[in-house]
């Protein structure tokens, strides 16, 4: 199992009324999280895209903020999740050229996540008119599949659909190395999964459940993808699951860190926004938080296994569990309200004592579907 680290620019009220300039500080605290990781042996870091989610994320420009990573990291992959394809946002061929132009200069360290968005709150703002969240996925449908022609054909074909249109052009650059970047599919929900697993493409799991409930899904994405038609090059047989993750000398500590952490107020946003997610008994309706976690909140998550929180033995069994359940890949959503210095930790802690013991192979998984001798 490989290992990755998700941020969004979160930049919660409680910062803001302390740094008159949290967003600012927020941001660049992230890229900062980025570099480490890829010093520290993660394979991957995954951006967000959202909109108008005050609060929960304010990574938008997500393109920029992946081309300064590019320049900033040596190693570690860096994919969007996600670029937004739908054509009211982003025209599909925007978003190819700018794939395209991140896989030249990250040296073919890109990986194509795409999505619909995070709920009605963000995608509605795009969509006037529109009631049902259900729509984007004809549109999302309808324009997936036509990357790879943009991107390998010497002249697209062009097409014309009920949501866009386009007339055979040259679409520009070509990705770096004659293949094209692996592909991934945001899946917020269980079916999701196996849908992906049809197409050919990896997924990003950010369903919020425990292991035992998600081993399930990842069958079901596994026997899915055994008979996928990829609508790519390639089939990108690939799982990746987000966690929050605190590790910390001891486990008292990073106890400690998640009760002072205010997460329920990250979960209360997280449910506020992705209206899309199976919402979990006892989740209030916003403004309602969930209530403040005690340590005792914190032990009973561990013990659910609804986070992965302890000294690096602990943390290093919690990663395994993930890896027993048949994911290809950890990614660890970070910040999740906890302070700077103890986030770095996190991730230092994480790369010297559980990476090296869970994924022993320096090749990530993802250069083997390109052209592995190539990278």
């Amino acid at each position: 199992m490989e290992f990755g680290l998700f941020v969004q620019g979160y930049v919660p009220e409680s910062r803001r009324r302390t740094d008159p300039e949290a967003e600012h500080h927020a941001l660049v605290e992230e890229t900062e999280y980025v570099i480490q990781a890829d010093r520290s042996g993660f394979k991957y870091a995954w951006a967000s895209e959202h909109h108008f989610l005050d609060e929960y994320s304010h990574l938008s420009a997500n393109d920029v903020y992946l081309g300064y990573l590019a320049h900033a990291t040596e190693r570690i992959h860096l994919g969007s999740g996600i670029f937004n394809p739908l054509p009211p946002v982003n025209h599909p061929v925007k978003v190819a050229e700018k794939v395209a132009m991140l896989d030249h200069l990250s040296g073919g360290r890109f990986e194509f996540g795409s999505g619909r968005g995070a709920g009605s709150h963000e995608i509605l703002g795009f969509l006037p008119g529109v009631t049902d969240m259900n729509a984007t996925k004809e549109i999302w449908e309808e324009t997936i599949a036509e990357f790879p022609k943009m991107w390998l054909q010497d002249e697209y074909q062009g097409f014309k659909g009920k949501h866009w249109s386009l007339p055979p052009r040259k679409v520009l650059p070509k990705p770096y190395g004659g293949a094209h970047p692996a592909m991934w599919y945001a899946a917020g929900s269980p079916p999701s999964y196996a849908m992906a697993g049809k197409k050919g493409l990896g997924v990003l799991g950010f369903s919020i459940q425990k292991v035992s409930d998600m081993e399930w899904v990842l069958d079901s994405y596994k026997n899915a993808i055994k008979e996928a038609e990829p609508v790519g090059g390639f089939v990108n047989d690939n799982v990746m699951v987000t966690s929050t993750a605190i590790c910390a000398e001891t486990h008292a500590k990073a106890v400690e860190i998640a009760v002072g952490g205010g997460l329920n107020y990250l979960q209360s946003l997280l449910f506020r926004y992705h209206d899309t997610f199976p919402r979990p008994d006892g989740i209030p309706e916003w403004p309602e938080l969930l209530p403040e976690y005690t340590e005792e909140i914190i032990e009973l998550l561990i013990a659910e296994e609804l986070m992965i929180c302890g000294d690096p033995d602990e943390v290093f069994r919690q990663c395994k569990r993930w890896e027993q359940a048949g994911a290809d890949q950890l990614s660890f959503g970070l910040p999740i309200g906890i302070g700077y210095e103890d986030t770095m930790n996190t991730i230092k802690l994480i790369g010297e004592h559980i990476i090296p013991k869970i994924d022993t192979d320096p090749v990530h998984r993802t250069t083997r579907f390109r052209h592995a001798e190539t990278r």
